[in-house]
């Protein structure tokens, strides 16, 4: 197998240059080439690039914006290995990653497959508190909280892989964000394709994002879910309106705190309590707890929201997903 690594980025020279630094590192001895898309960017990583274009086998290329999913395919149609491993920008790459996924496929090939994410002992409070609200079994983490199962796990665009036979068959990522990455998977799926989940091909993710940002990115993400359901309802679970079922809940739960009836209330306290607890525990710090309850506040109330606007306008009112949410399409030129 040869390896490409795809790598889109906006504006980001900062992430780039981390994310090469540590594929510098890696414990894998075998040729692999690094495809860097630069997405329509103000700020370009070409100076990056020259630091290690002589360390690293780097191709590097620069297109008009069109969004992260079709940067994704730009870089597969122009990369030159026979297996397609693709990152975020803001991602940190482990260096054991690649003798992992080798590992893997010798073992049992997989023409899809993905990883989780982690955080390292470096990054801020608030990006370790986001990444416990984004991978703990307390919370909507999906697969990274071990909701979905291992055979059959739709994997997410920042640590994912392709091969490129199932990259020309499914010719790739749609022109939806965010939502390219299972709308692709159950495209595959329905291709006769198979994925999985890698556990120890994870990476470190490091989100550069403030609350209001998160809570806008969650909310985007909750806005996505209900137009997959309507593309492909076989394939729709319960356990995507949970969120939304939470803050439904939680505002019943506050009108009858006004009537003496505490109990509901209090589930939602002890729920709180537990993100705290468990948080404080993993990160060994109070103050990490403290913001992974606000962390996960967000998530809850920010993908709930979403869900109910999209779920109203596309399955209910039965719009356009392109017009009723056009902010979640780039547009493509064919």
């Amino acid at each position: 197998m040869f390896f490409s690594i795809i790598i889109p980025v906006y504006n980001r020279p900062d992430e780039i240059k981390e994310l090469l630094e540590s594929l510098l590192v890696s414990d894998y001895n075998k040729f692999f080439e690094v495809v860097i898309v630069e997405d329509g960017s103000t700020i370009t990583c070409s100076n990056e690039i020259e630091i290690f274009k002589d360390k690293l086998n780097i191709s590097y290329y620069f297109k008009e914006n069109s969004g992260p999913g079709d940067s994704r395919n730009f870089g597969m149609k122009n990369a030159k290995g026979d297996y397609f491993i693709i990152f975020d920008s803001d991602c940190i790459i482990p260096k054991h990653y690649l003798l992992e996924v080798e590992k893997e496929l010798t073992k049992d090939f997989i023409d899809c497959f993905g990883g989780s994410d982690a955080a390292l002992d470096s990054f801020s409070d608030i990006q370790k508190a986001i990444n416990f609200a984004m991978t703990s079994f307390l919370t909507t983490g999906g697969i990274r909280g071990g909701s979905e199962k291992i055979n059959k796990f739709q994997p997410r665009s920042f640590n994912m892989g392709l091969s490129k036979k199932a990259f020309e068959v499914s010719k790739g990522f749609g022109c939806i964000h965010p939502g390219e990455d299972p709308d692709l998977t159950i495209r595959l799926w329905k291709l006769g394709y198979q994925t999985r989940l890698f556990p120890n091909a994870f990476v470190y993710h490091k989100r550069r994002i403030d609350w209001v940002k998160f809570s806008d990115q969650v909310t985007k993400f909750g806005k996505a879910r209900p137009i997959l359901n309507s593309w492909y309802p076989e394939y729709s679970k319960l356990t995507y309106y949970f969120p939304s079922l939470f803050i439904i809940g939680f505002s019943i739960s506050l009108f009858l705190f006004l009537f003496g009836i505490e109990f509901p209330l209090l589930c939602y306290s002890f729920y709180f309590l537990l993100v705290f607890v468990f948080s404080s525990n993993q990160n060994k710090s109070f103050k990490i707890g403290f913001l992974s309850v606000i962390a996960v506040s967000k998530q809850f109330f920010g993908y709930g929201r979403g869900f109910l606007k999209s779920y109203f306008k596309i399955i209910i009112n039965k719009e356009k997903p392109e017009e009723a949410f056009p902010e979640l399409f780039f547009k493509v030129k064919l």
